[in-house]
């Protein structure tokens, strides 16, 4: 048995301890997403929520899963917005991969904006912002 294997039965038996709210994503984070796609005058049903609820926490553990065996394979221990890209093109959904690259890119521009904003006031104070 070969490193990875062990890291993926770890994984696998930890997943299984996890108790079951611990494995769903909160459903007030899951209702509000829905009722912000919904016109104001909608309603959601409390078994609507929770089928979404175990639904998208579902989808993540898949996708999450194919990424983590991704960095396994490539032995690394970190997934990274790349491995979730190819994985969601390996799993079939390549349309949430195309939206999410663009989402990936901006994210990342604005996050290097924001550490060239951050670089000056962390120097020695002898340069200006001006």
């Amino acid at each position: 048995m070969n490193e990875g294997d062990l890291n993926s039965s770890n994984m696998a038996s930890h997943h299984s301890e996890l108790r079951e709210q611990d494995r769903w994503l909160p459903i007030n984070n899951v209702s509000r997403l829905m009722k912000n796609t919904l016109p104001p005058t909608a309603k959601v049903s409390k078994d609507a929520k929770e089928c979404m609820q175990e639904c998208v926490s579902e989808f993540i553990s898949f996708v999450t899963s194919e990424a983590s065996d991704r960095c396994a394979a490539d032995k690394r221990k970190t997934i990274n917005g790349e491995d979730i890209l190819v994985s969601l093109h390996a799993l079939g959904f390549e349309n949430y991969a195309e939206v999410l690259k663009i989402y990936l890119a901006k994210y990342r521009q604005q996050q290097a904006l924001r550490n060239q904003q951050q670089q000056p006031s962390e120097s020695d104070g002898s340069e200006s912002n001006e």
